[in-house]
């Protein structure tokens, strides 16, 4: 968790460089271009400006939602937040290694999956040899929680 703060801060301190230093630097030499009314240099910059406060704004608050995360919360003996489990594919026949993550951290070709995904949401909270079947978007998938070790089993 305190590698993925520190990407954000890192990326809101670049992002608040840009908003004080930059922009207002290519806002200044839009205006001296003159006609603000056709001036797409004046609107970029004024649009990055916009998306720039907004993202700022974004990244605060999943920084403040990342401190309120306590190694307490997350419970033993079932899936949660840095579980890895092993699925049993019903339909297909095959074991899929999962490890749940935060979103900043997923990467499905590494078996990185949220648990703001389908897959994630539908797992969290179950234990070794449940059964389970989630809605993900291109239908329904029925696993078997095989294997479960959880993050307090890492540490």
């Amino acid at each position: 968790m305190k590698q993925i703060r520190k990407t954000l801060e890192e990326e809101v301190m670049k992002l608040d460089h840009e908003l004080h230093h930059e922009l207002p630097k290519e806002l200044k030499t839009a205006l001296a271009h003159g006609d603000l009314r056709e001036n797409a240099e004046y609107k970029a910059a004024k649009d990055r400006k916009e998306f720039v406060e907004a993202r700022i704004s974004q990244l605060k608050m999943r920084i403040a939602e990342l401190s309120l995360l306590k190694m307490d919360d997350i419970p033993e003996g079932k899936v949660s937040l840095g579980s890895t489990v092993v699925l049993y594919d019903i339909d297909r026949g095959i074991e899929i290694t999962y490890k749940l993550v935060t979103a900043e951290e997923s990467d499905i070709s590494k078996g990185l999956i949220s648990t703001t995904s389908p897959i994630g949401r539908g797992l969290m909270g179950r234990e070794e040899g449940d059964e389970v079947d989630i809605a993900i978007p291109s239908g329904r998938k029925k696993f078997e929680i095989r294997k479960l070790r959880t993050i307090h089993q890492e540490t």
